[in-house]
């Protein structure tokens, strides 16, 4: 398959890059600067551009089978969340290229609370992060109400960071994940695996799902 990664020298878009490498997929891996790929494996092709921007999302996806963005703004701009999901589903509007997104566990579900939400439980949120999780949650309502491109939204376990790659993972729809303990956790190596499985067998679309150990 063809890859492109947006978001490609950070923590979770570099390791989507591993994970596509590894099995022989020929990947893209798109960063705003190019001192920002010195990173990346040997193998990849590089490109740089925007995912905020139309024209550049257009031509990073011409000729793909599947874009997955692991964008992040700016710690201090959480605005451009909603605005580079919307440049990027009119960019893949021009070329018909699948679409995944690493998003966030924000508006997941906790199991057992009558419907609150991770934003809402501070056991898996703290106060002080709920602006991302607000931009995650207007993201993910971006989404939904897109209907031109074939898109998954990837929403991680509620504890989402770098660790080993398993390859072990369980799916979900929009209820946080737990094990035993009651933890929410999956490495971004085993994220990786997830998304590259679905980008290779498709089973979302127009959806979310989530994953966790």
């Amino acid at each position: 398959m063809k890859i492109t990664v947006l978001g490609a020298a950070g923590n979770a878009g570099s390791r989507v890059v591993i994970e596509a490498l590894s099995r022989g997929h020929e990947v893209t891996a798109v960063v705003r600067k190019l001192r920002g790929s010195n990173n990346l494996p040997a193998g990849v092709r590089i490109l740089t551009g925007d995912a905020g921007n139309v024209e550049d999302v257009a031509t990073m996806s011409a000729g793909q089978d599947v874009v997955i963005s692991a964008i992040r703004p700016a710690p201090d701009n959480k605005s451009e969340t909603v605005a580079n999901t919307n440049a990027l589903m009119d960019g893949l509007t021009q070329t018909g290229v699948r679409l995944l997104i690493v998003g966030g566990a924000a508006t997941l579900t906790v199991p057992g609370t009558r419907g609150k939400t991770v934003m809402e439980d501070s056991n898996f949120l703290p106060v002080s992060a709920r602006h991302i999780g607000k931009a995650s949650a207007e993201q993910l309502e971006a989404c939904l109400a897109e209907t031109r491109v074939d898109w998954a939204y990837l929403s991680p376990a509620a504890h989402f960071a770098p660790g080993e790659r398993t390859g072990n993972y369980r799916l979900g729809a929009d209820e946080l994940l737990l094990d035993a303990e009651g933890n929410s956790t999956i490495s971004m190596e085993d994220a990786a695996v997830a998304l590259v499985d679905e980008a290779e067998r498709p089973k979302h679309h127009r959806t979310r799902f989530t994953a966790a150990y």
